[in-house]
């Protein structure tokens, strides 16, 4: 693979408000962490705006030629509701209401979250480890920032001591918050009477009787506070002091702003060099929420099924709709909005086959290695998807001005200009080339009438389970079946 670490790469830290110079610990290496999902619920486009960003990130970074360890976790115990330290944990909520165990509601949304990043066509996190599978890592975290005097065990439960750890350091500096105000401003909870002030957050929560998700402690049964479990982990597999923390930006406060307290408070240093947050998407103008009924989820978008867009979308369309965006803005998703995507992303697909049969001329009368320098430029200047993208339509421009014989390139920069418009729009954006699939009709037909006689077969054996699921997965790809008397046909969306 051709290095391309020469490339002056500026990345936003959140933490000093400004874009600065990457530099990693290691040279030609990067460790990245990246907060994963709390899974007790089908995953949302606005999770997924998150963690496509950040497969941007993962995806120029390896393509710069960097040896990238990607580390991404799923929350699968200890996030109590409303993100606080007192309440019931969403996981268990969730077991409860549906009558499961903890561990059916973990596999049956995590298996969504994959399948859903999946035909975003992220790339996979090189680890991708579990709260509960590092139970004992935050044991010891725990017992180190006891040791250090910035923990107290209370009732079978301990707290972080955010007012003598502020003493020495600095709690709020990502947020920019003010711990006097935020004293100030806590309101008196059920249970606080446990800390010693209101801030203090939990490391470590004691199990009720009825509490399923427990484990032994110095400390009685128990479970992990949230904010413990992402330091835990990021530092078991990046080490003490890594390159990158990513997430969400209403992580910011207060899970990441803890994060750094209880890194500092068990190491005696900072553990991140650039904080990195995605913004939020919202819908029609408004906040995506469930309770509002304004929110859309991914497999509604692919399918169509739902109340906010004219047809069904598929993944490639809107993982370029994201990325028309930088990730450090908000995202406004409306049917106008997607479907303007849909047609530039079919425009910038339609010219790789313009632009296979172009010959290559004499002479160059384009500066390809120029246009190819500015897409570099708009990627180093923290991450700008938008600028690549037009960069990209220039591109585009230059094929059909190649195609009208209005201007020319030789063979070595016509190597050029394909090699680098795949490597952007492929390896860097990671979009699929859906319109070059068309060709294989007759292949697509063949395969779905073979699992519409499953289907048959199925039903006939009366495994309606299956017959279900061989509709529903269809349904996902954009493939609608229609059942008639004269028997079962399908449309694709």
């Amino acid at each position: 693979m051709q290095l391309y670490l020469n490339q002056h790469l500026k990345i936003y830290n959140s933490l000093s408000g400004e874009k600065e110079t990457f530099t990693p610990i290691v040279p030609g290496h990067v460790g990245m962490y990246v907060c994963g999902p709390t899974v007790y619920s089908n995953v949302h486009l606005g999770n997924c705006r998150t963690f496509i960003s950040f497969d941007l990130v993962y995806r120029y970074l390896k393509h710069l030629g960097f040896k990238v360890r990607y580390v991404r976790n799923i929350t699968d115990v200890g996030h109590i509701e409303d993100d606080a330290d007192e309440g019931e944990d969403k996981i268990a909520k969730k077991a409860r209401l549906e009558k499961l165990e903890p561990m059916e509601i973990v596999q049956q949304y995590s298996v969504d979250f994959h399948q859903i990043l999946e035909l975003f066509n992220n790339m996979p996190p090189s680890i991708e480890p579990t709260a509960t599978g590092h139970i004992i890592e935050q044991i010891e975290t725990i017992k180190e920032i006891i040791a250090n005097g910035f923990a107290y065990e209370s009732n079978g439960s301990v707290y972080f001591d955010v007012v003598k750890f502020n003493e020495t350091h600095n709690y709020g500096k990502l947020s920019g918050r003010n711990l006097d105000d935020m004293m100030a401003n806590s309101r008196e909870l059920a249970g606080q009477n446990e800390k010693r002030n209101p801030a203090d957050f939990a490391l470590w929560k004691r199990a009720e009787a009825e509490h399923i998700m427990r484990w032994p402690s110095p400390w009685g049964d128990g479970f992990p506070g949230w904010h413990l479990e992402c330091t835990s982990m990021s530092t078991k597999y990046l080490g003490n002091h890594f390159d990158i923390h990513g997430g969400g930006m209403d992580l910011k406060f207060p899970h990441h702003e803890c994060e750094i307290a209880q890194n500092e408070a068990a190491t005696g240093h900072t553990p991140v060099n650039y904080w990195m947050h995605a913004n939020m998407l919202t819908l029609n103008g408004k906040k995506m929420a469930k309770s509002t009924g304004n929110n859309i989820l991914p497999r509604e978008l692919f399918t169509g099924n739902n109340n906010v867009l004219s047809k069904a979308f598929s993944p490639s369309v809107a993982r370029f709709f994201i990325l028309q965006a930088h990730y450090r803005s908000i995202l406004d998703f409306s049917d106008d909005a997607i479907v303007a995507s849909e047609k530039g992303y079919n425009k910038l697909m339609e010219s790789f086959e313009t632009l296979s049969e172009i010959q290559p001329a004499a002479s160059s009368s384009i500066d390809i290695e120029k246009w190819k320098q500015e897409c570099y430029d708009a990627m180093n200047d923290d991450f700008n998807s938008p600028i690549l993208i037009a960069q990209l339509f220039e591109a585009v421009k230059y094929i059909n001005l190649l195609k009208e014989g209005k201007e020319t390139l030789n063979a070595a920069d016509l190597d050029v200009l394909t090699k680098a418009l795949n490597a952007f729009v492929f390896d860097v954006l990671g979009l699929k080339n859906e319109k070059g699939a068309e060709g294989g009709g007759e292949k697509l037909e063949g395969v779905v009438n073979m699992l519409i006689e499953m289907r048959k077969e199925a039903r006939a054996n009366k495994n309606f389970a299956l017959s279900d699921e061989i509709r529903n997965r269809l349904t996902t790809l954009g493939i609608e079946l229609k059942d008639t008397k004269e028997g079962t046909t399908f449309s694709v969306k």
